[in-house]
């Protein structure tokens, strides 16, 4: 994150110019600092010790294993590879699995990737004091003051415009690749090229996590996608096509059903559900970081942020928190359906369930 950091510690923050986005942040958190005092919940609302790691002497010879070996030895092994049964029933996965957005069947070697990251992380895992947030959500508070700073230098920003493919140059002589042309659809549906310069950059958005991202409300469900409509997936099949080293996309999104996740937001009108969260958990809206109820059948997390969380949120409006689940196609406790087929008003029900609220 260094350099998200040195970046932004040129850019004007959102609402005050004689600071920068760094100065902000830094100011917001020293101000609101992160101690969650409920990161682990059970099935009868009680807040877990969430300081006992519940590791072993043979979890800590399986960590050890996994971050002596080499990424080459690794190779497309499975988290579940690396450990037994027993480590993933442990506070530790429990924690840093919601943390970081991990499955047992996820890549070995990216987890070790994770590990020699964050190891500072690993003595304040059930707190996250490392945490460092926004005073915003990170569109207003990054995004917004970035944009408003590109187009005062006078960058041409052209919205709804995919690059769908791109031509390289390759030196015979050094083997460095050169971006030549990128082909680009319009808004209005019309395809066009663009020729680069020598002293040009081309920087590519590929496939994501969010990809193909489709949104409900209180009384429907969101749309699953399997056939890779984002163009972000297509522009990375196209240029893998051209030179082994622009990666395989094939191996992150091959299997749907195991990199699917479900999150949702609650924007309520009162302050009622947020005073009851603040008083059964001891911390202050933007202090509590994650919530895991970890024996519930979507495996849901919450978290609450601090308030108002969108810099331009109307009075009285309040945007309590956000929330996700990693089995969203397991049965739900109290709603007796899967996350997936689960609408807004049927979230809300049960996660005040959860809270035990009824």
């Amino acid at each position: 994150y260094l350099c998200v950091w040195d970046l932004f510690s040129s850019i004007p923050s959102l609402e005050n110019p004689d600071i920068s986005v760094l100065e902000e942040c830094r100011e917001f958190n020293q101000e609101v600092k992160t101690h969650a005092n409920a990161r682990l919940i059970d099935a009868q609302h009680c807040i877990a010790d969430a300081q006992k790691l519940g590791l072993n002497a043979l979890h800590h010879a399986q960590m050890l294993g996994l971050l002596a070996a080499k990424e080459q030895l690794i190779g497309s092994r499975r988290i579940d590879e690396f450990f037994d049964h027993s480590f993933f029933q442990t506070n530790f996965w429990r924690m840093w699995r919601t943390t970081f957005a991990f499955q047992k069947w996820h890549s070995a070697a990216e987890l070790r990737r994770y590990f020699l990251r964050f190891i500072q992380e690993l003595p304040r895992i059930h707190t996250l004091a490392g945490v460092k947030r926004t005073k915003y959500n990170q569109y207003d508070s990054m995004i917004v003051p970035l944009q408003r700073w590109l187009l005062a230098q006078g960058v041409d920003v052209q919205f709804g415009h995919y690059v769908t493919d791109a031509d390289f140059n390759t030196d015979a002589a050094t083997g460095e690749r050169h971006a030549t042309r990128l082909y680009v659809t319009r808004p209005d549906g019309r395809k066009e090229h663009l020729d680069l310069k020598a002293q040009d950059l081309a920087i590519f958005t590929l496939g994501s996590i969010t990809a193909d991202s489709r949104y409900a409300g209180n009384h429907d469900v969101p749309e699953l996608i399997r056939t890779r409509l984002d163009h972000g997936w297509t522009l990375w099949e196209n240029l893998a096509k051209k030179a082994p080293d622009f990666g395989r996309p094939m191996s992150f999104y091959g299997n749907i059903d195991e990199h699917k996740w479900e999150s949702f937001t609650l924007t309520m009108q009162d302050d009622v559900l947020l005073n009851r969260i603040t008083e059964y958990t001891d911390n202050e809206p933007g202090t509590g970081a994650l919530m895991t109820w970890f024996e519930s059948g979507w495996h849901l997390s919450i978290v609450v942020p601090a308030q108002p969380h969108f810099a331009d949120l109307p009075q009285g409006t309040y945007t309590t928190l956000w929330g996700y689940g990693f089995q969203i196609d397991d049965l739900g406790d109290y709603i007796k359906n899967p996350m997936s087929q689960a609408t807004g008003e049927e979230f809300l029900r049960k996660l005040i369930g959860h809270l035990g609220f009824v």
